[in-house]
């Protein structure tokens, strides 16, 4: 069952702010943890760069929201760390980038811009970590821009992983889907924003959008909540984010969408195409209800790549590899770690302690 009320995060914060930045603790002699701004397309953007020996592949996190940093999830990552060097980036108009840049130092932002940043930051990791490709993860409007950044430059990829994928939907399937989660979770408002608001994105306003993702959090069930369950704990435990860092998350991600929204809800997968040159993996959670798994599939079965697979976690909604860390981590070392020529999966691995 998710979490109702957040009022016990906020007052056990210290606690669980300490307990984290003790599970985070990289004491390894061939461990890197480092926190820096990175001059990445003309500002100062945040990077993090963790894992527990340097010579593990490299596996850059591109965040959803737009706007939405997944630094705050990293004690949930953290048996990642004994396998990939992780690192986790807050894109333009994001988290610490955005509360050093503000709106206007960070310049226009648009998915090529951000595509375009993503690649210069790989361009700096393969250099900063002596390696030749890295394995990139997109997670919902992150799989856009991780999507348009493997298009442009393949050569510095060992794989794809799209995850809370975001695929077409010409049928408009998953108006139908969201309109029978919000009548059976009893929601009359949301029910009724949305039978206004019609089927087509491409019509939207974007308060109506802002509002139908509040009612459409309340009717997630059955499945860890993307908001209260996994982003508002995970936020007020980490250990590397102050109240004023978490204040700019908030103020980023409305600034980022005042940007993005129209790009996004009219947005053109011929600009992607289905035909890859590095191996594409997606892995969705089944009961997805911002990123539909079917659109996912549908998707999928377009695609043409060297290599591809499709892979369900299980009861998992939007945010699947926070909801079930283990799970996905089992799936990328078994699946993706190989072509990078490393072992498998030990059997004890992908069970965390991270307090949320």
């Amino acid at each position: 069952m998710s979490k109702t009320n957040i009022l016990p995060d906020l007052l056990l914060r210290s606690r669980n702010r300490r307990r984290n930045a003790k599970l985070l603790r990289i004491d390894s002699p061939d461990g890197i943890a480092e926190y820096r701004f990175v001059d990445i397309g003309g500002i100062k953007q945040w990077v993090t760069i963790r894992g527990e020996d340097r010579r593990n592949p490299v596996l850059l996190f591109v965040h959803g929201g737009p706007a939405s940093p997944y630094s705050v999830f990293s004690p949930l990552l953290r048996e990642w760390e004994k396998h990939f060097t992780l690192v986790q980036w807050d894109q333009r108009g994001a988290g610490k980038t955005f509360r050093r840049s503000g709106k206007t130092a960070g310049g226009s932002i648009t998915l090529e811009q951000l595509a375009r940043d993503g690649i210069e930051l790989s361009e700096y990791l393969l250099e900063r970590l002596g390696k030749r490709k890295i394995i990139l993860i997109g997670s919902s409007v992150g799989s856009l821009i991780a999507m348009m950044m493997v298009r442009s430059r393949p050569d510095l990829y060992l794989a794809y992983v799209g995850t809370d994928q975001n695929a077409p939907d010409p049928g408009f399937d998953w108006y139908g889907q969201a309109l029978a989660a919000l009548r059976a979770a009893g929601i009359a408002k949301g029910i009724r924003l949305l039978e206004r608001m019609g089927p087509d994105p491409a019509r939207w306003k974007r308060e109506d959008y802002d509002r139908l993702n509040q009612h459409l959090v309340r009717a997630i069930t059955g499945v860890p909540n993307m908001i209260m369950d996994l982003m508002l704990p995970s936020m007020l435990a980490s250990p590397d984010h102050t109240i004023g860092d978490l204040v700019a998350i908030f103020r980023g991600m409305t600034h980022s969408l005042d940007h993005l929204f129209d790009e996004l809800m009219t947005f053109d997968f011929s600009r992607i195409g289905t035909a890859f040159d590095v191996p594409f993996f997606i892995f969705q959670g089944d009961t997805d209800l911002f990123t539909p798994f079917g659109a996912a599939r549908s998707f999928f079965d377009r695609i043409e790549a060297p290599r591809k697979s499709f892979t369900v976690i299980r009861n998992a909604g939007h945010l699947a590899c926070f909801a079930r860390p283990g799970q996905f981590l089992e799936e990328l070392v078994g699946k993706v770690l190989p072509l990078a020529g490393q072992p498998s999966l030990p059997a004890d691995a992908g069970r965390g302690g991270a307090v949320v």
